[in-house]
């Protein structure tokens, strides 16, 4: 066979396979327990409901469903969209400010593309989504990590970075933030700290991405406000929600809030990517916000995942080491573990195979791949019994890890 190698571009040296793709392709064998991917239950998608729309959207609407659709999204979604976004976060846009996507992974495409050239400054946290950092990588972006605690990235570790790439005359591209039930923590920043990111933002001319997937899987406590809605229509933040957890993740459906100017760019990006979002997907979508079924979905599943989150807690109660320390997430589908500092969870990887457990390598989540003693636990995907009897064969992988 040939060797092409020489012919591809500098970007292939950039990109990087998924680790979670990569992990799940070694799990995949009979006996095997994971808490590796980030999937919602398949038992709780609303396959019915969605059944009893499909027929009837195809059949009325065929030249919107089935036609090629408007980069930006058809209009009936994107005002089903619209409404949505007022009553549940008492966001105001209009179409020009809102773009859909094909799920968040193509936003962070689309806002990678759009801001970053080779050896740009922008900032995550410590650790962060790892499709982001995939994501950003693929353009060159120059990733600098921000401390976090337990309620997310802190406002002093931030402005501490900012101010560091000001003294070197840098400019930060954006602040990459997941603040409501972050992958892969779980840890949910509080309003007031958000004012104060904010305001940092504003503070050394950079924007804030906001990547909201899990927003409304809340089980306890309060919601905060976004960052969008605390930035009151100034400009200063990019929004992207996404279907993916709520609803269905097949649809691959998520869109993009921002000022009509940088939505605008947005559009131009996409006509290149794909055209369109699946119009019939967006149909389909649309009905079902139509006929105000999402509320009632959602409620289902906040009451399993919440079971399950706690489930998995009282799991890690009973057959974790000493040592070991977990987050106790209020919402979304993960949690995050960190070891004793002498265990590399990649390195124990191999031990827990060999006991029929998997997880994510705490590592992948960080940019500078530190965080060697931590790792991530879905607990959404997940059976009850497997839960239980995934973390017992977690617990003594970590027993009989050996550095």
């Amino acid at each position: 066979m040939k060797d092409f190698s020489h012919l591809l571009a500098k970007v292939n040296g950039r990109a990087t396979a998924s680790v979670i793709r990569e992990l799940l392709k070694m799990t995949s064998v009979p006996g095997m327990i994971s808490f590796a991917g980030g999937m919602p239950a398949p038992d709780l998608f609303p396959a019915e409901e969605i059944g009893e729309i499909v027929k009837d959207v195809i059949v009325k609407e065929p030249n919107i469903a089935l036609q090629y659709g408007c980069t930006e999204g058809e209009s009936g979604f994107k005002a089903e969209l619209i409404k949505l976004l007022k009553a549940d976060e008492d966001i105001e846009v209009t179409p020009d400010e809102l773009i859909v996507t094909s799920a968040s992974q193509q936003a962070l495409d689309i806002v990678g593309k759009a801001f970053v050239d080779p050896g740009d400054a922008i900032i995550v946290g410590k650790p962060t989504y790892l499709g982001a950092l995939q994501a950003f990588e693929t353009y060159g972006a120059d990733m600098i990590g921000v401390d976090s605690d337990d309620f997310g990235i802190t406002a002093e570790s931030l402005e501490e970075k900012l101010e560091a790439l000001k003294k070197e005359g840098r400019v930060c591209k954006f602040i990459y933030i997941v603040p409501d039930f972050q992958n892969p923590t779980g840890t949910t920043i509080p309003t007031e700290r958000r004012v104060k990111i904010l305001e940092l933002a504003k503070k050394y001319g950079t924007v804030i991405l906001e990547d909201s997937p899990y927003r409304k899987i809340r089980f306890k406590g309060e919601h905060q406000k976004t960052f969008y809605a605390l930035d009151k229509g100034e400009g200063n933040v990019i929004t992207m929600f996404t279907f993916s957890k709520t609803f269905v993740p097949g649809f691959r459906l998520g869109y993009i809030i921002a000022n009509k100017e940088i939505i605008r760019k947005f559009a131009i990006l996409k006509q290149a990517m794909d055209l369109c979002s699946s119009p019939v997907c967006q149909a389909i979508t649309a009905e079902y916000l139509r006929q105000g079924r999402l509320e009632n979905h959602i409620k289902k599943l906040v009451k399993v995942y919440s079971e399950k989150r706690e489930a998995m807690l009282n799991a890690l109660e009973k057959y974790m080491p000493q040592g070991v320390t977990w987050t106790k997430p209020e919402g979304g589908l993960f949690l995050w573990v960190v070891l004793p500092e002498n265990i590399d969870a990649e390195k124990m990887f191999i031990t827990a195979v060999k006991n029929n457990v998997a997880y994510v390598i705490g590592s992948a989540f960080y940019p500078d791949k530190s965080g060697k003693n931590t790792l991530r636990l879905n607990f959404s995907y997940a059976s009850f019994e497997q839960i239980e009897e995934g973390i017992k064969r977690l617990g003594k992988a970590i027993k009989e890890y050996k550095a």
